[in-house]
């Protein structure tokens, strides 16, 4: 009934079109929005049995491609043929009820795979062990941290006995081990001839894991072929963009100085180190004397989380000319997203204004070594840069 010998996947001029809502000063009127294709015309095959990575910039439309495949979301145009039963781990508790326990769970995937209730069973052990929640099977998955959720949801796509696996990038929500551990079982996978499709941003993986990869930019297949000339790809569309900065008369602003160039100096950042962005400033006309600058950092949800902003610091510019800087953000460390960066340069008025000034995105790995991610990581906004300096240990006994 599955079987092609000639291929797994085939999507053959796969749009998706979602619309963004519009900007009404009236909030209570509504409008259909400017449209945004999340993917435009990509076409692909893939044949049984291979391992193929699919990695490109957040927003480049890998994730909204998986969720066509395993019919999440339909396609705006275009089609996508899937040859045998699909497992898929898109999200964390995905294919999961909250209100059942992890034993309900396992067989509730098997049975939406098509899975009799003697195969699943058959297979209940392994999962169980290779997620390591023996003692929480009759908890509600709704308790569980979301390391022992994609514990469980990778168990569950992975020994259950579909003919392709889809994975997306929620594996970086596990520890180092379990990650290891997932890529291994990945292999084993695909050994086996299954067919993988793996997305995800680190490059080690996919390089380690795949012979072919497709790089994703702005919704369209840019590249497909060897994973070394995949990645040349994908850190080629990686550079910084130099936003569209010469339409000064656009810009508010008396502007005397004006914003020329702007860019992060590194393709991604790891969450924990400083984020370097350099600026060039020109003088377009007299200047009525010195001026600060201001930066801030909008996340992906579009919360201002950083400000910077030069009077704190007392520095203030006097530009005869032109004026490079760099600004260096050591602190708090951001969580993994791509992070817009605006711009503002004041004198006694505003002078130049330049939102959206240039994007860099963070590396979805942890910067605590050897931890599972919980609730002590997956809330808050940032992360924190902090220590626990110890006390006497008398005095914190007598508290205990």
């Amino acid at each position: 009934m599955y079987s092609n010998k000639r291929k797994a996947i085939e999507v053959r001029n796969l749009s998706k079109m979602y619309k963004l809502p519009s900007h009404n000063p009236r909030w209570w009127q509504f409008s259909n929005g400017e449209p945004f294709w999340a993917l435009r015309g990509v076409s692909l095959k893939i044949k049984p049995g291979e391992i193929v990575g699919i990695i490109g910039r957040n927003g480049s439309g890998k994730s909204t491609l998986l969720k066509v495949l395993t019919r999440i979301t339909p396609p705006t145009s275009g089609e996508a043929d899937l040859y045998g039963r699909v497992g898929s781990l898109l999200e964390v508790g995905t294919g999961f009820h909250p209100e059942l326990t992890g034993r309900e769970n396992i067989y509730l995937n098997g049975a939406i795979l098509g899975m009799r209730r003697k195969e699943i069973t058959a297979e209940f052990d392994a999962i169980v062990a290779f997620a390591g929640v023996e003692k929480f099977l009759e908890m509600p998955v709704k308790r569980y941290s979301s390391g022992m959720y994609v514990r469980l949801a990778f168990a569950v796509a992975a020994h259950l006995r579909s003919e392709i696996l889809l994975v997306d990038e929620v594996l970086a929500v596990g520890d180092i081990e379990f990650q290891k551990h997932c890529l291994g079982k990945i292999r084993d996978v695909a050994m086996s001839g299954r067919t993988v499709v793996f997305v995800s941003h680190q490059i080690e993986s996919v390089s380690a894991l795949c012979k072919r990869a497709i790089v994703l930019d702005s919704g369209k297949v840019i590249f497909d072929g060897c994973v070394p000339e995949a990645v040349e790809s994908y850190m080629t569309s990686f550079k910084r963009h130099t936003a569209a900065l010469q339409s000064f008369d656009r810009r508010p602003g008396s502007g005397e100085i004006r914003l020329v160039e702007v860019e992060a100096i590194k393709s991604f950042f790891e969450p924990n180190e400083p984020k370097r962005i350099r600026l060039l400033l020109k003088r377009q006309k007299p200047t009525p004397g010195p001026v600060f600058i201001s930066v801030g950092i909008v996340d992906p949800m579009g919360t201002l989380v950083i400000q910077c902003d030069s009077r704190l610091t007392a520095d203030k510019f006097l530009i005869s000319d032109s004026l490079e800087l760099e600004l260096v953000v050591n602190a708090p460390w951001l969580k993994p997203g791509c992070y817009r960066v605006d711009i503002y340069i004041c004198g006694s008025a505003l002078v130049d204004k330049c939102d959206q000034a240039c994007y860099f995105d963070v590396a979805p790995v942890l910067p605590y070594p050897m931890i599972a991610p919980s609730d002590a990581t997956d809330k808050g906004v940032v992360f924190a840069d902090f220590d626990f300096n110890r006390k006497s240990d008398a005095v914190l006994g007598s508290v205990l």
